[in-house]
């Protein structure tokens, strides 16, 4: 009884949540978390998956009604039950960490667009909590170029090559780095609400969907790049900085295996999952109309393995050092349009970069990617 009476509040505040009535979506979250509460209450204590679900379901509704206390004391009352399910477990010590960030965001007092996006990396080198330091800086380093590309794609920004994001944008759209507890190694990232978002009148309505946006697109990216990412970015200079991007974030699995960004919203958002695979796939996407291009001028490409010591992507070059001819430098030609945000974190690290060798003995550029 009292588990049907939860979910038709908990549908009412659906209707709610999709009309932006916020407080009375909270309203009826209260009422469905009370609720499902007293049928938790009502449970037997040897049904232990129905409990286990039952309790992530509660915490979850307190949550959603923005109750943080009674949630957290759910929650911890259900974590130090026994013979609760490793999966209950699992997801209440995630919804601890979103509401943890939360507090987090306005014990700052700042103004963040809706959505956070809670980013975990796992296997090879990471462990419980902790993580190479300069892994981490860098994967916070990408995910910050992906949203403000995501701002000025929204924005209908010309495509920006060289360079950082305009001041203007940098100073309105600032991204947030949030703790949250270990549980193998994350961070939450938020973008911060404009102050003066009167200079993007256009905008306005479509600010509370960079997150949205840019989950939409990284998953895109990695899973079907020739297909929903065509969709999603129709400008060719958007889509192919953002395939290389996500590329950039995606892991090799020689330091990590997995890089998982999710969202509070589960419900309406899943779970993006990066692995070596989608590596495999974005490069495919990348080469499919190179190859076909070079195949036709009857031209081959070569791999060149080394470190990115240089670059002068307005004189059209990048300089390589051989790691397998002694640093031997070689220069490669036709770099122009290379991306400031794909190119730049990788200089003095392992890359490899396709290029023709051409009959002169002049490289042409053709893709570049970092190597772990």
């Amino acid at each position: 009884m009292y588990h049907a009476q939860s979910q038709q509040y908990a549908s009412l505040a659906e209707a709610a949540r999709r009309e932006q009535n916020t407080e009375r979506a909270r309203e009826f979250y209260r009422l469905a978390a009370e609720h499902e509460t007293r049928a938790l209450r009502a449970l037997e204590p040897d049904k232990t998956r129905t409990l286990g679900i039952t309790s992530v379901s509660a915490v979850s509704l307190w949550f959603k009604a923005h109750q943080f206390e009674q949630a957290q004391l759910l929650a911890h009352e259900a974590l130090i039950a026994p013979f609760l399910p490793g999966f209950a477990k699992e997801q209440l010590q995630y919804i601890l960490q979103v509401i943890w960030a939360e507090e987090a965001r306005t014990q700052a007092g700042i103004d963040f667009v809706k959505g956070e996006v809670l980013v975990s990396v796992s296997g090879g080198d990471v462990v419980s909590g902790g993580a190479p330091l300069e892994l981490i800086l860098r994967k916070v380093d990408e995910v910050s170029r992906i949203f403000y590309r995501i701002i000025e794609m929204l924005l209908n920004q010309p495509f920006r090559r060289r360079g950082a994001p305009s001041s203007e944008i940098q100073e309105q759209f600032r991204p947030w780095l949030l703790q949250v507890p270990a549980g193998s190694y994350q961070f939450a990232v938020r973008v911060e609400r404009p102050k003066q978002l009167s200079l993007f009148p256009d905008f306005a309505p479509g600010v509370d969907r960079i997150t949205e946006s840019f989950l939409d697109v990284v998953r895109a990216s990695a899973d079907d790049p020739e297909g929903k990412l065509v969709e999603l970015v129709p400008q060719e200079d958007y889509r192919d900085a953002f395939l290389k991007l996500t590329r950039n974030l995606a892991p090799t699995g020689k330091v990590f295996g997995k890089l998982e960004m999710r969202t509070s919203e589960e419900d309406l958002y899943q779970p993006v999952v990066l692995m070596p695979a989608n590596r495999e796939t974005i490069n495919h996407a990348v080469k499919r109309a190179d190859l076909d291009r070079r195949k036709a001028e009857g031209q081959e490409e070569v791999r060149l393995n080394g470190v990115l010591r240089g670059l002068q992507l307005d004189q059209d070059w990048l300089e390589v050092n051989l790691v397998d001819e002694g640093a031997r430098p070689v220069r490669v030609y036709g770099a122009g349009d290379v991306v400031d945000d794909v190119v730049g974190p990788m200089v003095n690290h392992r890359v490899i970069v396709n290029a023709v060798l051409k009959s002169n003995g002049r490289y042409e550029y053709r893709d570049i990617e970092r190597e772990e």
